[in-house]
């Protein structure tokens, strides 16, 4: 499994706009500028995050982009999938061989049944991770990460 640029992006993207909640809209140049983003591709998925809620947008001189809920409540597998769709994970081999048709589920070879066991535990995980981390925990691992080290003697 690969990250995309597009969910990379859109997780720094929302993290970005986490980071300056309450302070108004933010433009998506600044963002693109802190982040490294390209602001065409930034746009882009800026605008999935819209359409898929999590992102308010404002147009105008003034204008930017907003969280639309708390971060406590957006998590990650809800940004990911807004920039991904739901098919962000590899799919479960299915029994058919490269361009054979599909095969019942009966008469699905057993070295294909203990793959597909494998792979949607995978998935589970997976997703089970991704709904538990919201973006006030990567805030908080953010700023933990950042902060200056200590040494004691």
């Amino acid at each position: 499994m690969r990250l995309s640029a597009r969910s990379d992006y859109g997780v720094r993207a929302i993290i970005d706009l986490a980071e300056r909640a309450g302070q108004g809209p933010v433009p998506s140049e600044a963002i693109a500028r802190r982040q490294g983003i390209s602001d065409t591709f930034l746009d882009q998925v800026l605008t999935l995050l819209r359409r898929a809620g999590l992102v308010h947008s404002t147009r105008g001189p003034r204008g930017g982009h907003v969280l639309a809920m708390a971060p406590e409540r957006v998590t990650m597998r809800a940004i990911i999938e807004a920039v991904e769709g739901d098919a962000f994970l590899p799919p479960v081999p299915d029994g058919r061989g490269r361009d054979g048709p599909p095969v019942d589920g009966a008469s699905v070879p057993a070295t294909v049944r203990v793959q597909q066991e494998v792979w949607e535990e995978v998935r589970s995980a997976v997703h089970r991770i991704l709904d538990a981390t919201t973006v006030a925990d990567l805030l908080e691992r953010q700023r933990e990460l950042s902060a200056p080290s200590r040494y004691y003697i």
